[in-house]
């Protein structure tokens, strides 16, 4: 299982970044995979999950802002960032449980986690 980030940036308050993430050695679409961050001094934290079925779901921090999408056919998913602020600034990890509770980004008792290298998001402001 493979992850691999990309699209990372430096942007000004209220820009848009697109990031993805290419999955390699599984077929994604029937696990649930999800995005994290982490902000300098701060604890990893999850921001948005996409089930098998395609349901999404996002942490209060994101919701409305950020949308997270999948290729299927290019087994890789999106995170559609929008309206950004400097509170975003932080690692963004992509990441896929091996088995879990509930595929959501808080709470949602992952295990065996695999993760992506990262790819770095800053906001000016």
């Amino acid at each position: 299982v493979q992850l691999v980030e990309s699209g990372g940036g430096s942007v000004q308050t209220g820009g848009s970044l697109r990031l993805a993430c290419v999955a390699s050695g599984f077929t994604y679409s029937t696990y649930c995979m999800g995005w994290f961050r982490q902000a300098p001094g701060k604890e990893r934290e999850g921001i948005a999950t996409i089930d098998p079925q395609g349901v999404t779901t996002y942490d209060d921090s994101v919701k409305d802002r950020f949308t997270l999408s999948r290729d299927v056919a290019k087994n890789t998913f999106y995170l559609q960032m929008n309206s950004l602020k400097p509170e975003d600034t932080a690692m963004y990890y992509c990441a896929t449980p091996t088995t879990y509770v509930r595929c959501e980004p808080v709470g949602g008792d992952w295990f065996r986690t695999y993760w992506g290298q990262g790819t770095q998001v800053t906001v000016s402001s």
